[in-house]
């Protein structure tokens, strides 16, 4: 970011700025923040953050703190992958991040059970201790039967591949 001795000349160095203060102090601190912090900005979201969506924003940038609750690239929890939550208490839940019902701090987990599927949670982010992948793209972890890989003969017509 332009120091205050430098002065911005041009749109390009104005946006290329606002990349920098992004990256480096914005995202860095919603990583780390706690979710007392993080409902504070949110309230001020738009004066610190342009137009944005603090779900879109602030609080996918704070549950990127924990790798496996995200998509690289993608905004959001990502649903699907199965995650085994440590809480700074010791105890562990594991289960599917529901993004429709996760909000503001707040994880929420849907888990297998005997009887179908239940809900846990919410979790506040501050309870949080550590999140892991249960299993690398298990399908038959999520009850589902594995994928047959299609294989295709070379010189197989392009209308023929689906």
């Amino acid at each position: 970011m332009a120091s205050e001795a430098e002065t911005v000349e041009s749109f390009e160095q104005l946006a290329a700025s606002r990349r920098q203060w992004i990256s480096e102090v914005l995202m860095p601190w919603s990583q780390q923040a706690s979710l007392r912090d993080l409902r504070e900005a949110e309230h001020d979201w738009l004066n610190i953050a342009g137009r944005v969506d603090p779900a879109m924003t602030l609080y996918s940038w704070a549950w990127s703190r924990f790798p496996a609750l995200i998509h690289e690239g993608m905004v959001g929890l990502n649903e699907t992958q199965e995650v085994r939550v440590e809480f700074r208490s010791g105890e562990t839940v594991v289960g599917y991040p529901d993004a429709r019902e996760s909000s503001r701090g707040q994880l929420v987990l849907t888990a297998a059970t005997a009887a179908g599927f239940d809900q846990l949670g919410p979790f506040s982010i501050d309870d949080i201790a550590a999140v892991e992948l249960v299993s690398e793209s298990d399908p038959t972890s999520a009850g589902l039967l594995p994928r047959i890989p299609t294989t295709l003969l070379p010189g197989t017509p392009d209308d023929e591949r689906v």
